[in-house]
């Protein structure tokens, strides 16, 4: 195994475990960004929690680690439309800022962080072409 997938790995699972119980200790504060089509907003963050949680620990189990590199860069996907709403609604969500400074990084990192899911479990090698993709 390569040191700096592992640390890709350690990394994910920190961001996105410590991102889920946001979620999950916070659930009222981000339903604001949440599109009006979003059925049941209140239920989708509580979800959207634990699915986080959920792909953080399931990065650190072998059997499991491939699926949920697949299962956070979909996820990462999927919670576009609310960071989108947040930035072009200007949403103030305190501690997090309420300028472009913010949104326009945290908008453009979105695929950065599909592509980081997806590299740190070896689902993909791009841009490092030398070596190849390993699928389960």
């Amino acid at each position: 195994m390569r040191a700096d997938r592992r640390w890709l790995r350690f990394g994910l699972a920190g961001l996105y475990g410590f991102i889920g119980v946001v979620h999950l200790a916070a659930t009222e504060r981000f339903l604001p960004i949440m599109p009006d089509w979003v059925p049941a907003p209140r239920l989708v963050v509580i979800g959207t929690g634990l699915c986080e949680i959920a792909g953080a620990l399931a990065l650190f189990v072998p059997r499991l680690r491939w699926l949920a590199g697949i299962m956070l860069a979909l996820y990462a996907a999927c919670v576009f439309p609310a960071n989108i709403k947040h930035a072009v609604e200007g949403i103030h969500l305190p501690p997090i800022p309420d300028t472009g400074w913010y949104h326009g990084p945290r908008l453009a990192l979105q695929p950065v962080m599909v592509w980081w899911a997806l590299y740190a479990v070896h689902a993909i090698d791009w841009p490092f072409a030398g070596r190849r993709a390993r699928i389960p």
